[in-house]
């Protein structure tokens, strides 16, 4: 029988009897301290080894990879007991990844793998224009790399190239190095992108991540009607997406600060490339010390967009975290005209939305300020949230209207 040839060729673990069910339920994260290491079929696992798992008295629940190195010993891949995890496999996974973005109509720059909501858990895939930018942030996932790179040159033949931005610290965690460079042969790293009628320059070799943040697509597009004729101030401005869309949607003036000065250099040569550079400007400072000092003044403005990077990667640090949110929100607040709009978001998957909105409520009493929530948003949808998955759930975007306390 096939099944039984794919459950009993390879290893197995097992869950504890005491355990939850968040695995049995569909979660494919099997943590270590989940596992009953007496029940281990071949204690000889090796780091990325495909492996069966099962409950305390021998269901079947999935197949992933394992990495006893690792605090999440299993990642799940299949729920299939009769799929075999094979160079067919990741093809067929990332070619469904791909119609689906084609549905939504993200055919030109997108998210084209996101983990774990694709199936694919730690595979992370851009697409800019023709170019493929690739991240393997598992001991597991990275082990079939070439297979990865095969499917993506069968379903993109006509693509420019393939790099890889392995230089994150998490691959240490799994016992794999950092890297990036050429998958393919090398091709010019900088990318032209068009997005709602922006256009952005990616340096996919130098940027942040893969070269550009894509999650944001949608809450670019909604600023619109909200800086319209307006003068706005964007912090923690990176390449200024936010700050040139701002202009290019028709913004009186657009101030962007941060503290990187080739963050900076980006954004003029954003303004310059969409003929905004007369309404633009950006400057490099430290913007917790420079709005401290505006709010003393009483400067405002009509919008303030805050878009700051993660404050925390592990749960141990949330309540610094939170506070740090909060301080910056305040901040913003204070410089808000009255009556006008706070723009803010968190990428901090560890912060979840009532949490987030309940800081936000926090910092508009301390502000002494009155808000109210315009919009409510999270990542574009090529990021797809998978409900009990707090890992794809990271994004919260709000636009919140402030007035004085009268």
């Amino acid at each position: 029988m096939v099944l039984n040839r794919y459950l009993y060729r390879m290893k197995s673990v097992f869950l504890n009897k005491k355990v939850s069910k968040r695995v049995e339920q569909g979660h494919p994260w099997v943590y270590n301290n989940e596992l009953n290491p007496g029940k281990l079929l071949d204690a000889a696992i090796q780091p990325g080894e495909i492996v069966n798992v099962y409950t305390h008295d021998r269901q079947w629940v999935g197949r992933g990879y394992a990495n006893p190195k690792s605090q999440i010993y299993v990642r799940i891949l299949t729920r299939n007991p009769d799929q075999q995890i094979d160079a067919a496999f990741f093809e067929a996974r990332i070619r469904d990844a791909w119609t689906y973005r084609q549905k939504l109509g993200y055919t030109d720059s997108c998210r084209l793998v996101f983990g774990e909501a694709d199936g694919l858990p730690q595979l992370i895939i851009d697409k800019f224009g023709d170019v493929l930018v690739l991240q393997t942030l598992a001991y597991g996932i990275d082990r079939w790399k070439p297979e990865i790179i095969a499917a993506i040159q069968a379903i993109f033949p006509n693509a420019a190239g393939i790099y890889e931005r392995n230089d994150v610290p998490v691959r240490e965690l799994e016992g794999i190095p950092q890297q990036k460079g050429f998958l393919t042969d090398p091709f010019p790293t900088e990318v032209m992108i068009e997005e709602n009628g922006v256009k952005y320059i990616v340096d996919i070799a130098q940027g942040q991540k893969t070269g550009f943040f894509l999650d944001q697509r949608e809450n670019r597009k909604a600023i619109a009607p909200f800086v319209k004729d307006a003068d706005v101030l964007g912090v923690f401005t990176y390449t200024g997406s936010f700050e040139i869309a701002a202009a290019v949607f028709g913004a009186k003036s657009v101030l962007g600060l941060d503290i990187s000065e080739s963050a900076i250099a980006m954004c003029n040569r954003h303004a310059e490339l969409n003929g905004v550079a007369d309404r633009a400007r950006f400057e490099c400072v430290n913007a917790f010390d420079v709005l401290k000092g505006w709010a003393k003044e009483n400067r405002q403005w009509d919008v303030v967009m805050l878009d700051p990077p993660s404050f925390t990667k592990s749960r141990s640090a949330l309540d610094k975290a939170i506070a740090g949110y909060k301080e910056i929100n305040l901040r913003g607040m204070k410089l808000v005209k009255p009556g006008g709009f706070l723009i803010t978001s968190s990428c901090t998957n560890l912060v979840q939305p009532a949490m987030f909105m309940q800081m936000l409520q926090q910092a508009a009493l301390d502000a002494r300020k009155q808000v109210r929530q315009v919009l409510f948003q999270t990542q574009s949808p090529d990021h797809p949230i998978v409900p009990g998955q707090e890992n794809t759930h990271y994004l919260k975007f709000v636009i919140l209207q402030v007035n004085d306390i009268v």
